[in-house]
């Protein structure tokens, strides 16, 4: 599967595409970061952001889309723009019929290093060691995107098959309900008819 992995930013949008195979094997395809003046209109910065991701969509062909989630953060806003880059991603994909999950910061962190407190330099060591890059990605919004593709590739197929477990979990639960209602309702008429 390949994943196209956006860490969302106005001034700095990372993007990292990465081919996932058997197991737990990952192979970087392609990384940068896309950016955008703060002295421009936030629309003309959004509009670049997007033109930008929709060549990678076309290019790359990903068959998914890892966006991270935003957080709490101190800075609205930086908190405003970093969504609002996000959500253009998110539509970019939505047109292409792309599945896009939002992944938090630490359930990167964690997917990545094992830790979801792990530190910017902690992702991009694990981030390089897992890819077999030789230089390290920079900025680090570039390293972040690849670790988003990462994080979608190994806790994505888990996910799914946890929301199928529910659903089937749900489709039983509600049989039996309706078995034991009907059986209720059967001896209800039994006893009447004594």
């Amino acid at each position: 599967m390949r994943v196209l992995g956006v860490d969302p930013g106005l001034t700095r949008c990372g993007l990292g595409v990465v081919d996932g195979g058997t197991g737990r094997t990952v192979r970087p395809v392609a990384v940068d970061v896309v950016r955008t003046s703060p002295d421009a209109d936030l629309a003309v910065r959004l509009l670049g952001i997007s033109d930008a991701v929709e060549r990678w969509m076309d290019r790359y062909k990903p068959e998914a889309v890892a966006v991270e989630r935003v957080f709490a953060q101190h800075n609205v806003r930086t908190a405003m723009g970093t969504a609002q880059a996000g959500g253009v991603v998110a539509l970019a994909a939505a047109r292409r019929g792309l599945p896009v999950v939002f992944h938090t910061p630490s359930e990167v962190k964690a997917a990545v290093t094992g830790s979801g407190r792990a530190d910017k330099a902690q992702v991009t060591g694990m981030v390089m060691r897992l890819l077999g890059l030789e230089v390290k990605p920079h900025p680090a919004d570039a390293a972040d995107a690849l670790a988003l593709a990462i994080c979608h590739l190994w806790r994505e197929p888990m996910r799914v098959r946890l929301a199928e477990a529910e659903a089937r979990a749900a489709e039983i639960a509600k049989n039996h309900k309706a078995r034991l209602a009907a059986a209720a309702k059967e001896a209800k008429a039994q006893g009447a008819a004594r």
